[in-house]
């Protein structure tokens, strides 16, 4: 069985790469740095990962989790099928879930996934909502007159956008900026030991 893994992350932050390569010796690495709303046929490691399979290189797949497939629910569904039509079992690695099970397409893969992926695209508009209110509510004080290039958001708005990493402050008042920016970046956040400075000032002045 020819295994490959595909991992994607937003930003160039620090990796382990080379940890990563020596924990899965068996499989090849498909890695793309590239945001997550990006369709993965148009990743350029997705792109090659597709090509691996059009090429009969690849027959089984691991994805940490069900969002490196994709943003949107249609984009996730897409790219599933594409690999379950290929033969390819592709399994998603936090549900211990593999999407072919002894030769036959596995329904309950399917369902799961297909209610997953359109609970994350919904959590993705809320959080979009939430930050547009932020920023209606910030104009309506007089406190936000839009972002142009050299300025920066108002405290508000940015405190509505960091939610995660206020809350991972508060809770954890005595780590240092670096481990606070671990700790709160998951997924598709990322923040940097700058960020946390800049929300910690913001909740030191509001308190």
């Amino acid at each position: 069985m020819k295994k490959a893994r595909y991992i994607r992350q937003s930003s160039k932050t620090q990796t382990n790469l080379r940890q990563l390569a020596k924990a899965h010796p068996d499989e090849s690495l498909f890695i793309d740095i590239i945001s997550g709303s990006i369709p993965f046929a148009e990743r350029p490691e997705g792109k090659k990962l597709i090509e691996a399979v059009e090429a009969g290189s690849i027959s089984y797949l691991t994805f940490h989790d069900l969002s490196r497939a994709g943003r949107s629910t249609i984009d996730v569904l897409t790219t599933l099928s594409y690999f379950q039509n290929k033969g390819v079992i592709v399994k998603i690695e936090n549900l211990g879930l593999e999407s072919i099970v002894n030769g036959k397409i596995n329904p309950i893969f399917n369902l799961i996934t297909t209610v997953l992926s359109e609970i994350n695209s919904l959590e993705r508009s809320t959080l979009l909502e939430r930050q547009a209110e932020g920023i209606y509510q910030a104009k309506l004080r007089g406190v936000y007159t839009g972002r142009v290039k050299g300025t920066t958001d108002s405290p508000e708005v940015t405190l509505e956008k960091h939610r995660r990493t206020a809350k991972i402050i508060k809770s954890n008042p005595t780590l240092s900026l670096r481990d606070l920016a671990k700790l709160a970046s998951d997924g598709d956040y990322k923040v940097s030991a700058n960020t946390v400075k800049k929300v910690k000032a913001i909740l030191n002045e509001t308190n």
